[in-house]
């Protein structure tokens, strides 16, 4: 698990965070992090493994512990770190989590990895233009949802905060609301057609 001194007298180090049930962790979410630390520069990115998404019914899973275990038989590299932090600080939403780890992780530059199937319904989560003001956000395209969210309500309120993705890296010399669209090398698979495949 993380520490605060997971750094030393390191310089500021440039983490990637991805969040999400993790039900079960897959390829996908290794594709979706190797992008972002190639693209982005990433020193780390952490899993936030998180017990319940609050916009999807609740519904009988492996604990947040099982999860955890399951993903860590995926051959992670070592710049990869699974957590259980919205357990330890009891946080339901993805906008408090992050002002908990901006307080507990002051070395760090911190960056909200996404698919584009989030970025299209983000403005239904808790303070949503909160998760905008505090990190910067980079999001990866999925199949079927690149042009619907390109339009998407955040897109268009956060236009001019977009950085080219001819400079990624260029996302780190801008403060937050600032954010990037990654339309190439899309990551399609998900948590939920695994299980609908195991369940044919």
């Amino acid at each position: 698990m993380l520490s605060p001194g997971v750094w030393g007298d390191r310089r500021i180090m440039r983490i990637g965070l991805l969040g999400g049930s993790f039900n079960p962790a897959h390829v996908g979410h290794l594709h979706l992090s190797y992008l972002a630390k190639k693209h982005l520069s990433l020193d780390q990115v952490w899993w936030l493994v998180t017990p319940q998404n609050p916009l999807k019914k609740s519904l009988e899973m492996p604990t947040t512990r099982e999860r955890i275990e399951f993903a860590s038989k995926l051959n992670l590299p070592v710049w990869i770190q699974l957590t259980d932090l919205e357990l330890n600080y009891k946080t339901k939403y993805t906008s408090e989590t992050l002002q908990k780890l901006i307080t507990r992780f002051p070395k760090a530059n911190f960056i909200w990895l996404m698919g584009a199937d989030n970025l299209l319904q983000i403005n239904l989560w808790m303070n949503w233009t909160a998760i905008f003001n505090r990190v910067r956000i980079a999001v990866f395209d999925r199949e079927k949802y690149r042009y619907k969210s390109l339009f998407s309500k955040a897109s268009i309120k956060y236009k001019k905060n977009r950085v080219s993705i001819s400079r990624p890296t260029y996302i780190w010399q801008k403060s937050p609301p600032s954010w990037i669209f990654f339309s190439s090398e899309k990551v399609d698979l998900s948590s939920s057609q695994i299980r609908s495949r195991k369940k044919e």
